[in-house]
C-alpha cells in the first residue's frame, strides 16, 4: 500500500509541475490593446507575436524602415533593419500617427544599429493613420516616408 501512494504522489507532483511549466512555442494574450498600447514596447507587451503584418516599407540608403501592425493589439511601430555596408552616417526610423483630419498627434522613433534591426514602441489605436520614415542626421540625404496606412 505505501508504494502505491508514493507512486501516486510522485505522478501527482511531476503533474503539477508540467502545469506550471511554460511549453515553447506558447503563445500568450498581448497586455495591451489600442491607444493603451502608446509607448509600450511591441516584445515586452506580447504584441510582436499577435497577428503581425508588414503595412508598409521604406528603404533609404539601405535603411529600412518597416510599418509593424499587429492585428491582436491594434497598435504600430516602427521596425529599422541597417543593410547597408558601410553605415558612416547615423539615421532613425520614425513612426507617426495621425488623426482622421490629417493631424500629426504622436510621434517615436529608433535609431539604426550598426547592423542588424531594432524597433521603436508602439503606437496605437486602430481610428488613426501611421507611417513611417528614414531620417538622417545632418541631412546627408532627404527624408523618406512611406504613405499612411
Amino acid at each position: 500500500m505505501k508504494k502505491v501512494l508514493t507512486r501516486a504522489a510522485t505522478i501527482s507532483a511531476a503533474a503539477l509541475t508540467m502545469t506550471l511549466i511554460p511549453l515553447a512555442g506558447t503563445s500568450y494574450a498581448a497586455t495591451c490593446s489600442g491607444a493603451a498600447c502608446d509607448n509600450k514596447g511591441p516584445v515586452a507587451t506580447g504584441c510582436d507575436s499577435a497577428d503581425v503584418a508588414t503595412q508598409r516599407t521604406v528603404n533609404n540608403e539601405n535603411r529600412v524602415a518597416e510599418l509593424r501592425w499587429s492585428f491582436g493589439c491594434g497598435a504600430a511601430w516602427v521596425r529599422v533593419v541597417q543593410n547597408s555596408s558601410n553605415p558612416v552616417y547615423p539615421a532613425y526610423g520614425y513612426i507617426e500617427k495621425y488623426n482622421s483630419s490629417g493631424t500629426l498627434l504622436k510621434s517615436l522613433s529608433v535609431a539604426f544599429p550598426s547592423s542588424g534591426s531594432d524597433w521603436s514602441n508602439m503606437l496605437g489605436g486602430t481610428s488613426y493613420y501611421y507611417r513611417v520614415c528614414v531620417k538622417f542626421v545632418g541631412n546627408e540625404y532627404p527624408l523618406k516616408c512611406s504613405t499612411k496606412f
